[in-house]
C-alpha cells in the first residue's frame, strides 16, 4: 500500500513537502511518481524517480520548484514542493511502478500498478 501525506493549506510562495509512504513492499525496488488532479482536470505527471533512485524527470510546469527525493531508511518518497502557485491547488498522489518502465514514460498514469489515496494540496492567500 501506498499512503500520501503532508497537504495542507499555503499561501502562495510558500512550500509544502509531501510523503508517499510505502507497506508491503520496499520502494527503492519500484519506480515512484507523483501525480496530481485539479477538479474537473485530468491527472498530471509532476515528477518521477527511477528504481535505482538514479534519475529523475519532471514536467516542465514544476522544473526548478518541485524536488522528489526517496529515503530508503523510512521507505518514502518525498516531493518538496517551493514557491507554490494557486495553480498548483490539486490533489497529490503518488504511484509506484514495478516494471522496467524508461524514465521518459514514468509521468504517464498508465504505466503504474499501484496508487495510494492522494492529500489535498490547496494554495490560497
Amino acid at each position: 500500500q501506498l499512503q500520501a501525506s503532508g497537504g495542507g493549506l499555503v499561501q502562495p510562495g510558500g512550500s509544502l513537502r509531501l510523503s508517499c509512504a510505502a507497506s508491503g513492499f520496499t520502494m527503492k525496488d519500484y519506480a515512484i511518481g507523483w501525480f496530481r488532479q485539479a477538479p474537473g482536470e485530468g491527472r498530471e505527471g509532476l515528477a518521477c524517480i527511477s528504481s535505482s533512485g538514479g534519475a529523475t524527470d519532471y514536467a516542465d510546469s514544476v522544473k526548478g520548484r518541485f524536488t522528489i527525493s526517496g529515503d530508503s531508511a523510512s521507505n518514502t518518497v518525498y516531493l518538496q514542493m517551493n514557491s507554490l502557485k494557486p495553480e498548483d491547488t490539486a490533489v497529490y498522489h503518488c504511484a509506484a511502478d514495478a516494471g522496467s518502465t524508461i524514465l521518459s514514460q514514468l509521468r504517464l498514469p498508465g504505466v503504474y500498478d499501484y496508487w495510494g489515496q492522494g492529500t489535498l494540496v490547496t494554495v490560497s492567500s
